[in-house]
């Protein structure tokens, strides 16, 4: 089955539009015909099953025939990842999509080597949150995460946000199993935490400065096992774990 994006505000009523990359798409590439089905996804957890209409050079009309409305996942994850080098990012964003991530911010921290100045930060932007759309069209993913420009770790620490479960993956002595807070979290406060963040650092690891400011703020660290991994398996695994911890109690 085909799936397709459109932004909430474009999936109003009986008849959605599919316009600019999507219609072609649909139309050039995948050659869709009047009476083909396909899939609408609005990111905001709405599944559209749709007919395709009438189809054009720039647009192609699509048909409500059933629409279903997906439950948000049960802890709203923040993925805060130090950007790597080369395309590494778009594979992470990817993965984090697929599972299940809120929201992704791209991180300065001291030891990331790819700059991004002031002409191409939102063009850098924008690419990424294509590479998700993208990810929720192959996965079938009901929810897009928000791609957040890239800050630094004193930008992020400033804006104070408070999350229920807050960690950071660091090769420094003194960090748990993520298991450990999730089991102290739950005899604390007698429930599953509704938020939680994860910062992923680069090679290199983070600064010991910046793991210090970040737990003083009310970071716990966390460790990874005892091989070194790569910040793309690092994320990886530690999504994986917190989607685990998140959603294996679900009734």
């Amino acid at each position: 089955m085909h799936r397709f994006y459109l932004p909430p505000e474009e999936c109003n009523g009986g008849i959605l539009t599919l316009t600019d990359r999507e219609a072609h798409h649909a139309a050039r590439v995948l050659r869709l015909r009047k009476g083909d089905t396909v899939v609408v996804l609005n990111g905001a957890g709405t599944i559209h099953h749709t007919e395709v209409g009438e189809v054009s050079r720039d647009a192609v009309s699509l048909l409500v025939k059933r629409t279903e409305e997906s439950p948000a996942p049960p802890c709203a994850i923040t993925l805060v990842q130090a950007i790597p080098k080369g395309k590494l990012l778009d594979s992470i964003i990817q993965k984090a999509t697929e599972l299940g991530v809120s929201r992704v911010i791209p991180l300065l921290s001291d030891r990331v080597i790819s700059q991004i100045d002031e002409d191409n930060a939102e063009t850098k932007t924008e690419h990424w949150r294509t590479v998700a759309i993208e990810a929720i069209k192959q996965s079938g993913s009901p929810w897009l995460p928000e791609i957040k420009s890239a800050a630094s770790p004193g930008q992020l620490l400033a804006r104070r946000e408070e999350f229920d479960l807050w960690f950071i993956a660091s090769l420094q002595p003194g960090s748990r199993h993520p298991r450990e807070w999730f089991e102290e979290f739950r005899t604390r406060q007698g429930r599953e935490p509704k938020t939680a963040c994860i910062w992923i650092g680069p090679e290199g690891d983070f600064t010991e400065r910046e793991v210090a400011d970040a737990i003083a703020a009310g970071a716990r660290p966390i460790t990874l096992g005892r091989l070194v991994l790569r910040c793309e398996t690092a994320a990886t695994f530690c999504l994986s774990v917190l989607n685990y911890e998140t959603q294996s109690r679900e009734a």
